[in-house]
């Protein structure tokens, strides 16, 4: 009966926990918002950027080279979200620049979601223009 039990959970343990890991990803909206608003264009995604960026980096200080693309809506993993990239060459840790790298900013119920690392594909086609709210900081 022990063997049966332990048998059981070992198989359905990695199930469920599949099974809600999948729930989350597709599932992941704020509280109170359906899937229908998720997709709602973001009003200031200027403003939240340079918020977000100034938390986000080790030094927000003599960022050079900022640029900004508009917000489309295009397929983010499984599902389609408003995002944008930005374009930045800011300062490490050591004083010196890390070089112009591009991020792809993901919103969700037209608020900032999420920033990556984009890949080579993610902001081809996109027209940047200049982002000095950023240099700024």
């Amino acid at each position: 009966m022990v063997f049966r039990t332990v048998r059981l959970m070992v198989v359905l343990c990695p199930l469920i926990i599949a099974g809600a890991c999948n729930r989350y990803i597709e599932g992941h909206y704020p509280q109170g918002t359906v899937q229908g608003e998720a997709n709602v264009p973001p009003a200031n995604y200027r403003a939240d950027t340079v918020a977000f960026l100034r938390t986000y980096l080790n030094d927000p200080r003599g960022i050079r080279d900022a640029a900004i693309t508009e917000p489309v809506l295009r397929d983010v993993g499984r599902a389609k979200r408003y995002a944008l990239c930005v374009r930045f060459n800011a300062r490490k840790t050591t004083g010196g620049y890390e070089g112009s790298k591009e991020r792809l900013i993901v919103f969700l119920a037209g608020k900032l979601d999420t920033m990556i690392d984009a890949r080579r594909d993610d902001c081809s086609g996109m027209t940047y223009q200049p982002f000095p709210e950023l240099e700024r900081l």
